[in-house]
């Protein structure tokens, strides 16, 4: 990355952004008015010097007092004084955090001190990497870089600008992690050495979630923030389930990679790289290409000189659970890759034997209705992918047993959906009344249709049949 080019660069983008945002320069030549100045800060510099995508609009205002502040926005806007006590503001109607300088003290509860008139190297020495401790004065557009971040970002470097106050912030930690995933970056030695022994037991589940999340939906190889975390120490702590696997030897040829955890970190970087439909989707799929193996530990044996982990599907699905348990908040999320970890076997069993149709409307239904066949399908090849004799990076091509699963799965119309019932409660109102015999009936109906039944009125007498 070379950035000889910056002040074009951010000219450019910055005239892009006052165009997406058209509010904002108006607000910006207020605060000059008023005696204030305002810097665009954090990952939005970065990822402007970058090139990439700009996902959050972060501006620090120094020289005004949080009234004064208040009162430039409430000229121009309806302002949202939630954060206030943080020195934060919104305006109604501009998705931009309006901040002021601030010196907080340690602990989960700090106090917060708010100084407008903190200097800049002050005021970013509190930021967690040097790479996100640069500024962009918005009048001027000239880069404020008072720790070096450019250089780091250009070196591929993890840098605090202040390691004491990184050390007060152990969610500090879980950025690191994901950072190096999406930026493939190195922690330098001071910042690695911290992260040996930072105490991270306190951190609450939906901070370190959100971390997990961002690695996994902005890398493309989010094995590198895993592989890192193993490789300072801290693996076997926070991913015991994961830990697990390292070492545990795979059946030849089928697995020419490794052990189970290279599998699994292949696995989740094939993943990285299918596309989905949306981003509950997506995490649905890595934490399920992530876990999908984590059976192979309690199950693997050598039986007649082979390695043998038959049974690792059920048995990985409630390890799963129990690991997802501590980084992941959304139960659905968390059953739904249970659920595809249980089933992962399916699709290659399926080709094997040439199942029918009946078996694929059958494999639907226990998906749904937060799964698919096309979920489990990319789940199939993403481990198929994550088997390069190449270690760590997976294989890019496609694979004949995951058409044909597919196509299958097509033919019998449930690669989405599983096929909906033709014969509900309703119908059988006139024979069965409301209670337990009903259901009974409803569900050997729908059993008799995904064998093929699919007349009505035939439907009805067969199913009957069975309650006479």
């Amino acid at each position: 990355m070379k950035f000889n080019k910056k002040t074009k660069i951010i000219q450019r983008d910055l005239a892009h952004l006052y165009d997406t945002y058209p509010k904002l320069m108006p607000i910006l030549n207020a605060i000059d008015e008023a005696g204030g100045t305002a810097y665009f800060v954090g990952g939005m510099v970065r990822d402007l010097l970058l090139q990439k995508q700009i996902k959050d609009v972060d501006i620090e205002v120094h020289g005004l007092t949080s009234d004064q502040l208040q009162q430039v926005l409430a000229q121009l806007g309806t302002v949202d004084l939630v954060g206030k006590s943080f020195g934060v503001f919104k305006l109604y109607g501009l998705d931009v955090d309006w901040s002021l300088p601030r010196a907080d003290s340690s602990g989960r509860k700090p106090t917060v001190e708010i100084d407008p008139h903190m200097s800049i190297s002050d005021a970013f020495a509190r930021r967690d990497l040097t790479i996100n401790a640069m500024g962009i004065n918005a009048k001027t557009g000239e880069l404020v870089d008072p720790f070096d971040g450019l250089y780091d970002l250009e070196k591929g470097i993890l840098r605090s600008p202040n390691i004491d106050f990184f050390a007060q912030d152990p969610l500090r930690f879980f950025r690191v992690m994901q950072f190096k995933a999406r930026f493939n970056m190195q922690p330098d030695t001071e910042l690695t050495q911290l992260c040996k022994t930072m105490d991270v037991s306190k951190v609450s589940r939906e901070r370190i979630e959100q971390e997990f999340n961002k690695m996994l939906l902005r890398s493309k190889q989010p094995s590198i923030g895993i592989r890192w975390l193993n490789k300072i120490g801290r693996l076997k702590e926070l991913l015991p389930e994961l830990y697990d696997t390292i070492g545990v030897q795979q059946k030849q040829p089928y697995h020419p990679e490794g052990d189970v955890f290279e599998h699994l970190m292949q696995a989740v970087d094939a993943a990285a790289q299918i596309p989905c439909k949306n981003e509950h989707e997506r995490l649905v799929l890595l934490y399920a290409a992530l876990c999908h193996d984590l059976g192979k530990p309690k199950v693997s044996k050598v039986v007649d000189g082979n390695i043998s982990s038959h049974g690792h599907a059920p048995v990985g699905a409630p390890i799963a659970k129990k690991m997802l348990k501590r980084i992941v908040g959304h139960k659905t999320l968390i059953d739904t890759v249970a659920k595809l970890v249980k089933l992962h076997m399916d699709p290659l069993g399926f080709t094997k034997s040439n199942a029918k149709k009946p078996a694929y409307k059958r494999l639907a239904k226990k998906l749904a209705p937060d799964a698919s066949i096309a979920l489990l399908a990319k789940l199939f090849l993403a481990d198929k992918q994550g088997r390069n004799p190449n270690k760590g990076t997976p294989l890019d091509c496609t694979f004949e047993e995951v058409d044909t699963f597919i196509k299958n799965a097509q033919n019998a119309n449930v690669e989405h959906n599983q096929e909906p019932p033709l014969l509900t409660g309703k119908d059988f109102l006139d024979v069965i009344e409301p209670g337990p015999q009903l259901g009974k009936a409803v569900k050997k109906a729908y059993e008799l249709q995904m064998d093929g039944l699919s007349d009505k009125a035939a439907l009805k007498k067969e199913a009957l049949s069975f309650f006479k």
